[in-house]
């Protein structure tokens, strides 16, 4: 049995993580201080291996007794809604939050992982990414609290693999959607979801030309469970390669959920990534991963999460 420390435990893929090491017989601590995670999320876990602590990681986690035999840090809002509203809170969360979070990794000779995101490549000018690419950021753009604050997360997490030999992973999650994303969570899938079952207008910023590829959240924490129990130290996308508009995305969930809605467009917000999709030939080659579910499937399972959560 490992001890695993998750940092936003609450919210949509650090639930499933928890879910997914209870099950494998392994004790949990969950840290979360519900900015945009849920109790409802974890409402449903009744193990005795399992504890929730409320609690701002950037206040420091080091009273919180160990050993732990991973550190996992998944805490920071993740939707552009959430981060344009707490800013100043993100960029902590990526720059304390991390450091929090290490130095019990550190304490504890533990495995430590970072959630970092493929919004570090920013508005990229190669498709599709590969981990070796730099990116294309603009740092003073309004998502640079969120961009900049996972590129200083990944260098903190190196910092501390260089100079104390802290075992790493760098994991890069790519679009992600399924059960647990909150109804205002603002990310496309979710949007789309939504307001389809309402009756209301779907909203695609610009003319919907710009590009995302969709994982569905099973999918996503098996990536994750195999980076972590690997021996790779360098950056992983996770994410699956399947390109497709928002605006194709707009009309497939039209179909699955057989909604009249219509289609509204509004002005695209400033650094909106034209394109995004992950080269995962790294993981294929050092994981033997690879997505199995299909946007269709995903999306039928994630209409029928949320019909049980709107009143319609």
């Amino acid at each position: 049995m490992a001890r695993f420390l998750i940092a936003g435990g609450a919210g949509f893929i650090g639930s499933h993580l928890c879910e997914r090491f209870l099950g494998e017989g392994h004790e949990v601590v969950c840290v979360d201080n519900l900015i945009t995670g849920s109790l409802e999320n974890i409402s449903d876990i009744k193990s005795p291996k399992f504890t929730y602590i409320e609690r701002d990681i950037t206040k420091g986690l080091m009273d919180i007794k160990g050993p732990f035999s991973y550190v996992m840090n998944f805490a920071s809002p993740a939707s552009p809604p959430d981060y344009l509203k707490y800013p100043v809170e993100t960029l902590l969360t990526g720059s304390l939050g991390t450091h929090a979070c290490l130095d019990v990794a550190l304490r504890d000779k533990a495995v430590f992982m970072i959630a970092s995101t493929s919004e570090i490549y920013g508005d990229p000018e190669i498709n599709p990414q590969k981990e070796t690419y730099w990116g294309n950021v603009n740092s003073i753009g309004p998502r640079s609290c969120y961009d900049e604050a996972k590129r200083y997360a990944e260098a903190a997490t190196m910092a501390y693999h260089r100079k104390h030999g802290v075992d790493i992973r760098l994991l890069r999650i790519f679009n992600t959607f399924g059960p647990n994303m909150r109804v205002e969570d603002g990310r496309a899938v979710t949007n789309f979801v939504c307001q389809a079952v309402r009756g209301d207008d779907l909203t695609v910023y610009g003319d919907g030309s710009q590009t995302r590829s969709f994982c569905y959240v099973t999918d996503m924490v098996e990536g994750i469970v195999k980076l972590l129990y690997s021996n790779v130290t360098e950056p992983v996308n996770i994410g699956n390669p399947a390109e497709m508009t928002i605006l194709e995305l707009a009309n497939v969930v039209l179909e699955r959920t057989g909604s009249s809605s219509k289609i509204t467009f509004h002005d695209l917000p400033q650094d909106d990534p034209k394109k995004r999709r992950p080269d995962i030939s790294r993981a294929k080659e050092k994981l033997g991963w690879e997505p199995k579910v299909n946007l269709k499937e995903g999306l039928r399972k994630t209409i029928d999460y949320y019909l049980t959560k709107l009143e319609v």
